[in-house]
């Protein structure tokens, strides 16, 4: 019995998509980055790209549990001195939600050239509309807790 090893081009991708209404970002992030990968397939192999595409609509809507929406803070550094930026994740949503978003999804890929090729798959939009209309997407339900 040998051990089956998918190749890039016999990859076959789909799209789907993932409401983030009042939905966790921990949850949503994790979900994304399973399927960004490829790991909900049978011919999941970790050298290769074998993901999906992964449109996440209602990125504004999304929550934290507890009181992580005024502590948790995201950090960047402009590179000079004294360019440290600070921004909490309330203040982060009312300006840049998709971002919040993409941030917590590419934190679960790889960091390699792999995990930057599969992070390119993802879409994240602020409203309940996107652009993909044409790919045929297929929704995708979040458990209830």
């Amino acid at each position: 019995m040998k051990t089956y090893y998918a190749k890039p081009l016999e990859v076959e991708r789909e799209w789907v998509v993932i409401d983030a209404t009042d939905q966790v970002l921990g949850r949503v992030a994790a979900k994304a980055a399973h399927i960004l990968k490829g790991k909900h397939k049978p011919q999941y192999t970790p050298h290769v790209d074998t993901g999906d595409f992964v449109i996440i609509v209602n990125a504004d809507k999304i929550r934290m549990t507890g009181t992580k929406a005024t502590s948790k803070e995201y950090y960047r550094h402009s590179g000079f001195p004294g360019g440290l930026k600070m921004e909490t994740f309330a203040e982060a949503m009312q300006k840049h939600p998709e971002r919040v978003i993409e941030h917590a999804v590419k934190g679960m890929l790889p960091k390699n050239t792999l995990g930057r090729k599969q992070g390119k798959k993802l879409k994240v939009y602020v409203g309940p509309e996107h652009p993909h209309a044409a790919q045929k997407p297929r929704e995708i339900k979040m458990e209830e807790n």
